[in-house]
């Protein structure tokens, strides 16, 4: 949801989301080391806070925000001491952390870096890490604080609702104080899409490879090797997640279903048949279970594509784009005719945003090559068709219409209810949390030093 906000106090708000994502998000390292080179700005129950912690969010806050906000050193900190105030309260109290999602986390994010910076050895040099170990222990300790945090404040809002009077009244309010937000323009969009499929004899090729390749290992090749050799997981040659083939995974891994119901019904040693995904056919070899945990290599090749299969996929699409257009047959009808997409199928083709699940995406956050694709429609118009691959690697061709556009508006009640609805009750969470932290503070040893006893709190952190 983009927003212009023209009052301070909203603005602050903005501020306040900007400064929570930085601070779930940074890398910060907590070294006895560290802590004598560096200066202690405050102590919040048994959680340190230093005075580069400081300076460096600040930067990222600016940088995130392009230079649009601008934070004190004093503002600063009192956003972190209240994240961990949350966290030191969210042990007392036993919030549960997960740590197979702890572990699952660590892995995205290690893989994320290594992909944006080219190797796990120059991510451990980048944030001046020791080595990769030293790099996940790190990362493993942001995340359970992140789950601590994340706990805590679910914990403290769990109860919290929000009534049709009290969006009204919100809504009001802003009216009255001349603040209603601005929202950007948005679309709605809906595909049709045709998949190119490998033929059965390329299919048999896959399998009866990796069943030559699941002998040789249970003759004694190596799994590793075999993986760097044919695998198509591109993890597979590198040096990080994946290298030769290696994971680590859990029931709650970030793996698809048929791959972890594959890994965990083998035993120790045993190598699967070929099975497929949607990543392609894989073979898994078991190496070490640790309780929930299993170690394994996996072996993953994709069918190779046929040229005239794309063909055949694209003039499919011409002849019905034609169709759509003349009214022979309308866009919902010819997707439940002919779109194999089956996360979009059963909605008539509509595309929902991954994180919200509204089927309504404001364009200045598009992906920018799916805006260049549909900026210069009309409502009711539809691309040509177009080539698109997936991250699993099926290649297929597909036509989006565009099926409405809300320009760039002041909120209203009635269209814009839904946000506004939102925007109320993400308020009174808020002003629920400040509550709890106003209520804390008395009751948690708190050492500010330094210039930081200087400064003019919003909340009574110096317990004057």
């Amino acid at each position: 949801m983009q927003l212009k906000i023209k009052n301070l106090k909203h603005i602050k708000m903005i501020k306040k989301g900007l400064i929570l994502t930085c601070l779930l998000f940074a890398i910060n390292t907590y070294s006895q080391e560290r802590i004598k080179v560096d200066g202690v700005a405050v102590v919040v129950g048994e959680n340190i806070v230093l005075d580069s912690d400081v300076e460096k969010f600040k930067i990222e806050i600016e940088q995130r925000s392009e230079g649009r906000i601008k934070i004190s050193d004093c503002e600063m900190l009192e956003e972190i001491m209240s994240q961990k105030l949350l966290a030191h309260h969210a042990v007392i109290d036993s919030i549960p952390i997960s740590d197979s999602r702890v572990l699952e986390q660590v892995d995205n994010q290690i893989s994320t870096f290594a992909q944006q910076l080219g190797s796990i050895q120059k991510v451990v040099e980048f944030y001046g890490f020791n080595d990769e170990e030293d790099l996940r222990t790190e990362l493993s300790q942001i995340q359970r604080e992140q789950q601590l945090i994340q706990g805590e404040r679910a914990s403290i809002t769990e109860e919290i609702d929000i009534t049709p009077d009290e969006v009204r009244t919100y809504f009001k309010n802003l009216e009255t104080e001349g603040n209603l937000p601005e929202f950007g323009a948005e679309i709605e969009i809906s595909q049709i899409v045709i998949y190119a499929k490998p033929t059965e004899e390329e299919v048999k090729r896959v399998v009866d490879k990796l069943k030559k390749i699941k002998s040789d290992i249970e003759a004694g090749s190596s799994m590793n090797l075999k993986a760097i050799l044919h695998s198509d997981d591109p993890s597979a040659s590198g040096n990080g997640p994946g290298s030769g083939g290696a994971y680590t995974i859990t029931r709650e891994s970030g793996f698809v279903k048929e791959f972890k119901e594959v890994a965990f019904s083998l035993d120790v040693g045993e190598v699967s048949d070929p099975f497929k995904t949607d990543f392609g056919y894989h073979i898994i070899k078991v190496e070490k279970i640790k309780g929930q945990q299993i170690d394994l290599r996996h072996i993953l090749i994709q069918p190779e594509i046929d040229d005239s299969k794309l063909l055949d996929a694209k003039e499919t699409l011409e002849k019905l784009t034609k169709e759509i257009e003349k009214g022979t047959i309308s866009f919902e009808d010819a997707v439940k005719e002919y779109s194999e997409d089956t996360a979009t199928k059963t909605n008539k083709g509509a595309i929902l945003h991954p994180q919200t699940g509204d089927s309504h995406f404001e364009l200045t956050r598009m992906d920018p090559t799916l805006y260049s694709r549909i900026s210069d429609l009309s409502t009711g118009e539809t691309t040509a068709p177009f080539y698109d691959e997936t991250r699993e690697g099926e290649k297929m061709f597909k036509i989006i219409l565009l099926k409405s556009k809300t320009d760039s508006h002041t909120a209203d009640y009635v269209d814009d209810y839904v946000k506004i609805q939102s925007l109320s009750l993400q308020k009174k969470k808020e002003e629920a949390i400040d509550k709890w932290s106003r209520e804390k503070i008395s009751d948690t040893y708190i050492k500010l030093n330094g210039s930081y006893k200087d400064c003019a709190f919003d909340k009574n952190w110096k317990k004057d």
